[in-house]
């Protein structure tokens, strides 16, 4: 049986009020999702370096150090982003690619590094 503990609200009347119960949430991190670039034997390094710093905002050492790992490996991590941040994205690469008439192909994957952290 609730305790009852009679307040007034605003307009008079007197109202019920359960006792707080205390509440304890684990909050888990949004999970993350890697954007990938894939190497293609048409579309320009000097274009993926574009690419890297216009969508993705890395510097131009940063970026060239991408296009050269994407180069060599065939695919490369442009980015890590939450599945909104990171779904827009590969629109963008996708679109800039077509207007430009480069074949570029970019997806995304969930970035399971197999750890989930809680916060109390």
């Amino acid at each position: 049986m609730a305790t009852k503990n009679p307040k007034k609200d605003d307009g008079g009347v007197a109202t019920e009020v359960a006792p707080k119960q205390a509440t304890k949430r684990k909050l888990k991190r949004p999970r993350l999702y890697r954007v990938i670039l894939l190497n293609d034997d048409f579309t320009s390094m000097e274009f993926v370096v574009w690419i890297l710093q216009t969508v993705f905002h890395h510097g131009e050492s940063t970026a060239t150090a991408v296009m050269l790992a994407i180069h060599q490996k065939g695919a490369g991590i442009a980015g890590i982003y939450s599945f909104e941040i990171a779904e827009t994205k590969v629109a963008q690469v996708l679109e800039y690619a077509q207007q430009n008439e480069y074949p570029l192909q970019c997806t995304m994957e969930p970035d399971d590094d197999g750890k989930e952290e809680d916060e109390s």
